[in-house]
């Protein structure tokens, strides 16, 4: 068992249907699913959250994937359908196998359930958004710029830097960058566990990433017997953000609303 899960922030779109609950990857927030999310509410229950350690959620002292699925599992008072991304995708995948009768049908997007390989990206994008002297900061342009380096596409600068946010006369990261940089290992794991989840599941991959390859397979359908894989064109690791309409078609298909 595991400690009491922390409150997570959580918002709510859509006032009818069956209830659907997105969690976000690394640096993100919630909503960061909102354009997606706005599409379904005509249909369903959208509740986006902001998973630990980032957007308005507490900090705790490590990364935890188990504590992560349970306080995102607490968070689902009937069988929902769960949507994560990359680090969320993880939880999402872990709370379904940790608490299957909560969650009723679950999306794994562009994640698998395997330890990857060691990269120094992320650890770069940290170390380059902690180097930034926020004290010294004058503009979000200012930030911009000091990432530009180490951080050369401005998609994925433009979307670290949603997680900088004004407070007082100053700035801070929502993020918890510290912690995050020293558990970068946990992150890229993925707990051991026999449990197989038997519900339905789509897993979306985009088709310019590495993080769903054929070799990861073997173990996804191990733990996720009904899965069904989908790979979207024109697409990386953020599927969501770069092929929005197209992910909005593969929720609504999936969830029976097409």
């Amino acid at each position: 068992m595991t400690d009491a899960a922390p409150a997570l922030h959580t918002t709510r779109v859509g006032e009818a249907g069956s209830p659907v609950v997105f969690c976000h990857g690394l640096f993100g927030q919630g909503k960061n699913w909102s354009q997606i999310a706005k599409a379904l509410a005509d249909r369903h229950r959208v509740t986006l959250v902001d998973m630990p350690d980032h957007g308005r959620s507490p900090w705790s002292e490590r990364l935890d994937y188990v504590a992560m699925a349970d306080a995102v599992a607490s968070l689902l008072d009937e069988p929902s359908t769960l949507v994560g991304h990359s680090m969320g995708g993880k939880a999402a995948m872990l709370a379904a196998l940790r608490h299957p009768e909560r969650v009723e049908r679950l999306v794994v997007v562009d994640v698998s359930p395997v330890a990857y390989r060691s990269s120094d990206e992320f650890r770069g994008f940290i170390d380059a958004m902690l180097a930034i002297d926020l004290d010294a900061l004058g503009s979000r342009g200012e930030a911009d710029a000091a990432l530009a380096t180490a951080v050369p596409d401005p998609g994925i600068r433009g979307f670290l830097l949603q997680s900088l946010q004004r407070e007082g006369d100053g700035w801070r990261w929502l993020p918890n960058l510290e912690m995050l940089r020293r558990d970068l290992d946990v992150l890229r794991g993925f707990p051991e566990t026999d449990a197989v989840y038997e519900g339905p599941v789509l897993w979306i991959a985009g088709a310019d990433s590495g993080y769903v390859r054929d070799e990861f397979r073997e173990a996804m359908e191990a733990r996720f017997p009904a899965v069904r894989k989908v790979t979207v064109k024109g697409a990386g690791h953020w599927v969501h953000s770069q092929q929005p309409a197209v992910v909005t078609e593969l929720l609504r298909r999936f969830l029976g609303d097409a």
